[in-house]
Formats: structure tokens, C-alpha cells, sequence
């Protein structure tokens, strides 16, 4: 499984950014998808998540500015981020967990806040 993350770039405060993850490869036993991050200095951290049943997950530090959703013919999950602030700075990495393979992770994406 391959995972591969775009749409991360630099965006003012208050501004917008639509994260993009496309899965290829053997697909067929998707438990979730996801969105994590890490700041400088920082642990990873869960962003958002959409599971196979459509329920939907999000970080108390983003809920409400952020929305998760999924193309299943395209194998695709997006963040759409609002209302972004200087801590959101951070690179963001895709996750897919598979129920018997475990997780696979995309290399990540620079998302920077700053005016």
C-alpha cells in the first residue's frame, strides 16, 4: 500500500487548505483513514480519522475548523482546513490502518501558518 499525501503549502492565519491522501496498491481491508501531525519538537498527533463506517473522528484542537471526508471510488481521503492558525503549523502525514496489516503511513506535508 502506498499512500501519497498532497496540498500542504504556506497559508496566512484565518486562511484555508485542502490536504489530499491517495491510497494505491492491495486495498481491501481499510479499517480507517487518517490524518496525524507533528510540530517541531513535538509528538504526533491525531488530526482527524475516517473510519470504514463512515464515523468520522476529530482533535478537540480542530474540531469545528476541520472536515474529513473520503472518495472511496478514488481511494482518496481529504482534510479540508479552515480557519487556520499558527499552531496548526505542522507536517501532516496520512495513515491507512488495514485490520490485519496494520498501519501504513505517506510521507508527510508541510502545512506552515504565517502571514
Amino acid at each position: 500500500v502506498q499512500l501519497q499525501a498532497s496540498g500542504g503549502g504556506l497559508v496566512q492565519p484565518g486562511g484555508s487548505l485542502r490536504l489530499s491522501c491517495a491510497a494505491s496498491g492491495s486495498i481491501s481491508n481499510i479499517n480507517a483513514m487518517g490524518w496525524y501531525r507533528q510540530a517541531p519538537g513535538k509528538q504526533r498527533e491525531l488530526v482527524a480519522v475516517i473510519r470504514a463506517t463512515g464515523r468520522t473522528s476529530y482533535a478537540d484542537s480542530v474540531k469545528g475548523r476541520s472536515t474529513i471526508s473520503r472518495d472511496n471510488a478514488k481511494s482518496t481521503v481529504y482534510l479540508q482546513m479552515n480557519s487556520l492558525k499558527p499552531e496548526d503549523t505542522a507536517v501532516y502525514y496520512c495513515n491507512l490502518n488495514d485490520w490485519v496489516a496494520g498501519d501504513y503511513w505517506g510521507k508527510g506535508t508541510l502545512v506552515t501558518v504565517s502571514s
